[in-house]
């Protein structure tokens, strides 16, 4: 059986994982046959959001592995546990966690240094020859995990497209039901909540996402 590493970045769209990603992900990994196993980075989180206003929470700080440990249900490890021999390929859902937790995208921009326990372990699957699955808007970080030329989607957002090119990226359009294969690096990449209105449709091009991933696994 196929066995994937999902990393999370939290728990909460606006300062984690996208929780309706990340459930899906794992959803559909089961319903494609594939196992898995989560890990999240022990460090703390770029900042707290209160979900019901939008707003920074404050004097508030939490842990990324505690808080992804929610959606995992405990059932998580420190992302420095994860060894790629073990693992058939990688999945990443996004949320603004992975551009603030596993990157500094959200304040950065184009200048972004990504994570480096997560970014170490994203370039071992990729040495390694093995497929890696970036949702949302984790694939901004894509250039810096498979090289310069590396072809991924956020969907159509203009500013986002942009800066993935600026980073040695080729950005390629992409509707919310698909996602987008580049062969070469074995990354494939879906933009979900970057244009899902609703659930049925994030789970849709998530559902593309694993397919493709598990195809080149």
């Amino acid at each position: 059986m196929t066995k994937v590493a999902v990393v999370l970045a939290g728990c909460g769209v606006y300062d984690g994982a996208e929780i309706n990603e990340a459930v899906l992900s794992l959803l559909c990994l089961e319903q494609q046959g594939a196992d898995y196993e989560c890990f999240a980075p022990n460090i703390q989180q770029m900042h707290v959001i209160n979900h019901l206003t939008g707003e920074p929470a404050e004097g508030e700080s939490r842990n990324v592995l505690v808080e992804a440990a929610r959606i995992a249900r405990g059932n998580i490890r420190d992302i420095k546990e994860a060894n790629v021999a073990d693992f058939d390929a990688l999945l990443v859902p996004g949320g603004f966690g992975a551009a603030k937790n596993l990157s500094n995208f959200a304040v950065a921009g184009p200048a972004m240094e990504v994570q480096s326990d997560f970014l170490q372990l994203a370039r071992n699957f990729h040495e390694s020859g093995k497929p890696i699955g970036l949702i949302c808007i984790a694939p901004v970080m894509a250039a810096a995990i498979c090289g310069e030329g590396a072809r991924c989607t956020i969907g159509n957002d203009a500013e986002t497209a942009a800066a993935i090119n600026a980073m040695g990226g080729e950005h390629l359009q992409c509707p919310v039901s698909e996602a987008r294969v580049d062969k070469e690096r074995k990354l494939v990449t879906t933009p979900a909540y970057m244009l899902a209105g609703k659930v049925s449709e994030a789970y849709e091009g998530i559902g593309a996402c694993v397919k493709e991933v598990l195809a080149l696994a």
